[in-house]
């Protein structure tokens, strides 16, 4: 298979810059490069730009403009929110509540609210990776100031009730950030709709550059600013601006909106064609929910370990992944597929395939056909090819 032929199948890590969107994006390079922040004629222009950015991300999410912040990226606004919201309520109370799924940028700066002296209370999940209400009702105290809830997994792709828990969350005054970075492009992102106070997005999840991302934060609440140095952003966000980058993502950010459900069925069609032919192939179970509308699909591969398949899945021209792109040099097991139940076992044979807007469902079939030639030879213990999902086994 050629460099041309390979089926990229990590849409969930990132995706691949659309052309129009790189097009705009050029002459902010060369030709209108002015700092954002002079006051000269180039610099007003590379303002110009920005502001219209902030006006489409606004748009896609329901918002005003002035309560989207430009950010390097999903992990940046992340840590702001968490930190920003916690830090700058806690005159309220230092309680949090999260999920135990959270991305690592969530989770990263729980554990630095921690040690300044917060406490935070983790949810578990069922078995297919989602909270339940009634969990995150019950964790509530008095001085929970904050509930930090994804809205869709970056390694099962399961969609959390995030409107459910903030409406119970608003009742009892406390703010809900969301992490919507892996839902932007595939899911409609009305904050309104959410009920959250904060959400997170990244622009090369839905085919802008990566280091540009955004963070809403409702009117009139209360958040610290996380980097120092400049009076851009409000004052809340120093650092020279990234005309480029920002100018991508309101761009791509556009375009994902206006192509939304047509992206959205593609997915879905794609993912059940998949799980389908999996399923079929027999040697496997699906890990998370198999009737979520992304397009991530993460699968227990029987008595393979993924550490063998991957690189034989790479050497034959498909190019998955064992999680989330950000943890890839860890030696732990995902922290996600664990709170779901799996054992360290299992997680060690479980593999994220994630598709986008330009796979097709002839890439799909050849993806199963290489697995089917590629499982028999890495294959532990022949009983376990056999094995059913509701079987246990060990490696």
């Amino acid at each position: 298979m050629t460099t041309e032929e390979r089926i990229y199948l990590d849409h969930a890590a990132t995706t691949a810059t659309d052309l129009d969107v790189f097009i705009e994006m050029m002459p902010y390079f060369t030709v209108i490069f002015g700092n954002a922040s002079s006051l000269h004629k180039d610099g007003r222009r590379a303002v110009g730009a920005i502001d219209h950015a902030r006006e489409m991300v606004a748009k896609a999410l329901g918002a005003s403009s002035s309560e989207i912040y430009f950010t390097s990226g999903g992990t940046e606004a992340d840590n702001w929110a968490v930190i920003g919201l916690a830090e700058a309520n806690a005159d309220k109370g230092r309680h949090i509540v999260a999920s135990s799924v959270e991305h690592p940028a969530v989770l990263s700066a729980l554990k630095r609210l921690s040690e300044r002296g917060f406490e935070v209370t983790y949810l578990p999940v069922n078995a297919e990776g989602e909270v339940s209400v009634e969990d995150a009702v019950k964790a509530f105290r008095p001085d929970t100031v904050l509930v930090t809830l994804m809205l869709v997994n970056n390694e099962v792709g399961t969609v959390q009730p995030v409107h459910a828990v903030a409406t119970e969350a608003h009742q009892r005054g406390i703010l809900v950030h969301t992490d919507a970075v892996q839902a932007a492009g595939v899911f409609a992102l009305d904050v309104n709709t959410l009920g959250v106070d904060a959400l997170s997005i990244s622009a090369h999840k839905f085919y802008g550059p990566k280091g540009a991302g955004a963070l809403y934060v409702r009117k009139d609440t209360r958040i610290k600013g996380l980097i120092v140095g400049g009076e851009q952003e409000r004052s809340l966000r120093g650092g020279t601006y990234n005309t480029p980058a920002i100018v991508g993502l309101g761009a791509a950010i556009e375009r994902a909106t206006a192509n939304l459900l047509q992206t959205r069925e593609h997915l879905v069609g794609l993912k059940t064609y998949f799980i389908k032919k999996l399923l079929e192939l027999g040697r496997c179970r699906i890990n998370g929910s198999r009737y979520s509308s992304s397009g991530i699909v993460n699968v227990l591969f029987y008595g393979v370990k993924n550490t063998e398949l991957l690189p034989a899945l790479d050497q034959a021209g498909i190019e998955a992944s064992a999680g989330s792109a950000c943890s890839s040099g860890s030696v732990e097991p995902s922290h996600v597929l664990t709170a779901m139940g799996l054992s360290e076992a299992q997680v060690a044979c479980s593999v994220r395939f994630s598709f986008g807007k330009d796979n097709t469902f002839e890439q799909v079939d050849q993806t199963i056909l290489t697995l089917s030639e590629i499982l028999p030879h890495l294959m532990r213990d022949e009983d376990l090819f056999r094995k059913t999902a509701s079987d246990s086994y060990d490696l």
